[in-house]
């Protein structure tokens, strides 16, 4: 049951990416975008909280559970920043990526078949373990505002300045202030993840993930630091939180 709503909610976001960019090509804005995340987002829901009941726990015992947790944290900020700042090419930009992580959730071995209950959960370590997820989410929609605006950024030198996808993405200050406002949302997210860390039981693979986390953290505060103090161009500071959220995926495979 829970992995048929996941794989409604997987096609739902790829048709709301694919009518989306339909429109962008024959130049007209894509509304109803936001309607199909809508959808999917409503069924990533369900799937978390089928999950969920089975675990007794916060739903992030395995990696397509994370995974799912992920796709449904970035669809949120997609609804919650999207329409309130007018970013409504931001939906065509996230559909793929939700897809492409709710596709891997479903790969093989990836969702147990049954979830068990977890045993002995501790609140500290569902905080931690959400709360970083969640953060993620933020990040991973910061990246994809930077990949939007490195697409305006080639458009303009190019001198595509007809095409249907010039005229529908948003100005470049806009996409520059929910780039930023993202990443410290982000980091803010993962500032609490990171002190439930230090507060749960240690374990061999609870001080992996919370040095994992640390690591992530002192890079993406870099990040905000150098903006802040010395300024960074829009071009660059995309390119660095395309670069850091991809480290930090990768960072977290391996531990």
């Amino acid at each position: 049951m829970d992995r048929w709503l996941l794989i409604a909610s997987t096609l739902l976001a790829l048709i709301g990416g694919v009518w989306g960019m339909t429109s962008v090509h024959r130049g007209r804005r894509s509304r109803w975008t936001v309607a199909w995340m809508a959808l999917a987002f409503a069924l990533q829901t369900g799937f978390l909280m089928h999950r969920g009941e089975a675990r007794a726990a916060c739903p992030l015992a395995d990696r397509g559970e994370i995974l799912a947790y992920l796709a449904w944290s970035l669809t949120l900020f997609y609804l919650l920043i999207g329409p309130a700042y007018r970013i409504s090419l931001l939906g065509v930009f996230t559909a793929p990526v939700v897809v492409l992580f709710q596709s891997l959730a479903l790969a093989p071995s990836m969702l147990d078949a049954t979830p068990l209950k977890v045993p002995g959960g501790n609140p500290w370590h569902e905080t931690h373990t959400a709360t970083s997820v969640l953060a993620y989410g933020a990040l991973a929609l910061a990246s994809v505002a930077g990949v939007m605006f490195l697409v305006l950024d080639h458009q303009l030198k190019e001198h595509h300045l007809k095409s249907g996808l010039f005229r529908n993405l948003p100005p470049a200050r806009e996409l520059l202030v929910s780039l930023n406002r993202l990443l410290r949302l982000g980091i803010i997210l993962l500032t609490l993840g990171i002190i439930a860390g230090f507060m749960m039981p240690r374990s061999p693979s609870a001080t992996g993930h919370l040095i994992a986390a640390l690591i992530v953290w002192a890079s993406y505060a870099l990040l905000l630091w150098i903006q802040s103090t010395r300024g960074l161009t829009g071009r660059r500071i995309s390119l660095l939180a395309i670069a850091l959220f991809l480290l930090s995926l990768g960072v977290f495979a391996f531990v």
